[in-house]
């Protein structure tokens, strides 16, 4: 190893504080370091590759090293390279928030940038909060979202965020958020009670308990529903046939906003551009980040119904709301360059033409037995992890923990595959790899998944 690399290695040892990380797991090893990326690829500080099976996180639409998105944002920094959208425009910001307003669904025309897919939901919150009081409900202010859901960091966004472990430590939160079901059909039966639904019951009992929750907290105190296309947390949950349908008709019955949290499922993951295209709905509000510039610059956005804008047009009334970066010149100028790229490699059609072959590999799973689910949809999905397959017994707490962190995790990384081995809910590996990815990534995939959960079972 060259003294360069020993440098950067000490660097990030001594000073760099890591992400949702343990720092004791590396007490005694290497902190991985990604150097680069190609393709479908990444490759470390040694030298050797990994398939990117996480495409970063659920973020490198185009793949990595697209030369023309380093290009643009470098030729964007020698225009302007930084200037607020506080009472000024500036040309990149109005191009990419006219080219997005094309692609949504409905009117959902209105777009308010941010930096990331946590201020998204945050300003989605406060949007239905301040809109709400401008109309004349000013009791309105409560949030719906579901279990193990992941919605973002910030403490709106925590608050809203289903999974327990993420919250304790900074509570309290934001006061007015709700849990309901989540669309989780592979354990409907210990959800409901209610032995055998089929997944278009399950969907619309789950429906339901946002119909039950509404009236139960007062239909005058409730502003909003956030719900994913399909949940990320938990791994990979999509919804039953009908269930947005059924939830969209909900919202609308209680005057209550459906907010689409697409940060993970808007720009091709689905194989659309949004999230909510791929089943058939159209929200009020969606939030939506990571994919628009295929992580070349960070970028996120909440994209409103133009109703909701409407009652800020006229007075003195403002969104007392924003963000320094947000819209960013040099962001929003990777952000077109990147849908050039999807219209031009027709990275949708690319997706939905190799979904049953994706599909098709990962159920080829389900022989192991470790193996109880497969679940996602596009380039989006999860494998539930099960000691049982006939009674789907799930591992205990120690199990999960000698399971993934202590083999799984590290075992599908030295095996040449980067993804997610997760436990926010029942134990599940995470796939979503760059979306110009085909049938020999997927073959590399299977290939690797099989011998690791192999080995995996052997050692339980």
């Amino acid at each position: 190893m060259t003294q360069p690399e020993n440098d950067v290695l000490k660097a990030a040892e001594d000073h760099l504080w890591l992400h949702f990380t343990r720092h004791s797991s590396y007490q005694q090893a290497e902190i991985p370091t990604i150097v680069r990326g190609e393709g479908s690829y990444i490759y470390d500080i040694h030298g050797k590759r990994y398939l990117d099976g996480l495409a970063g996180l659920f973020v490198v639409q185009a793949g990595h090293g697209r030369q023309e998105l380093a290009e643009a944002a470098a030729k964007q920094a020698q225009e302007l390279a930084f200037f607020p959208l506080w009472s000024y425009a500036h040309p990149k910001a109005a191009e990419l928030a006219q080219r997005l307003a094309s692609y949504t669904p409905g009117e959902l025309d209105r777009v308010f940038f941010t930096t990331g897919g946590g201020e998204a939901v945050e300003s989605a919150w406060k949007l239905a909060k301040q809109y709400f009081k401008l109309v004349g409900k000013p009791l309105k202010h409560k949030v719906i979202s579901r279990q193990i859901a992941y919605h973002g960091t910030p403490q709106g966004a925590l608050a809203i965020t289903g999974i327990p472990a993420f919250k304790e430590m900074f509570e309290p939160l934001v006061p007015g958020s709700i849990r309901v079901p989540n669309t989780n059909h592979y354990r409907a039966d210990e959800i409901t009670g209610v032995k055998g639904m089929s997944p278009e019951e399950y969907g619309f009992w789950a429906a339901e308990r946002v119909a039950r929750a509404i009236e139960m907290e007062g239909p005058d105190t409730v502003a909003a529903v956030f719900a994913e296309p399909v949940q990320n947390a938990g791994g990979c949950f999509p919804p039953a046939p009908g269930y947005f349908q059924r939830l969209r008709e909900i919202c609308d019955e209680y005057d209550v906003l459906l907010v689409s949290d697409e940060v993970i499922c808007a720009f091709g993951r689905l194989g659309t551009m949004f999230g909510g295209q791929k089943f058939d709905y159209v929200p009020d509000i969606i939030t939506c980040a990571k994919g628009l510039t295929s992580g070349y610059s960070p970028i996120g956005a909440m994209i409103a119904h133009e109703r909701l804008f409407e009652p800020f047009k006229d007075g003195d009334t403002m969104f007392a709301h924003g963000y320094t970066f947000g819209g960013h010149p040099v962001s929003a100028a990777v952000a077109l360059a990147n849908l050039d790229i999807f219209e031009r490699e027709d990275l949708l059609g690319h997706v939905t033409r190799n979904e049953p072959l994706f599909k098709e590999t990962l159920d080829g799973l389900r022989d192991l037995p470790i193996v109880g689910d497969v679940r996602g949809s596009g380039y989006f999905w999860g494998i539930e992890l099960v000691k049982d397959k006939t009674t789907k017994e799930t591992f205990d707490a120690e199990e999960s923990e000698r399971l993934l962190r202590g083999f799984l995790s590290k075992a599908l990384y030295e095996a040449g595959l980067y993804c997610r081995a997760d436990d926010r809910g029942d134990p599940v590996i995470q796939l979503a790899p760059p979306l110009i990815a085909g049938p020999e990534e997927f073959a590399e995939i299977g290939s690797i998944l099989r011998n690791v959960l192999t080995e995996a079972w052997a050692r339980l």
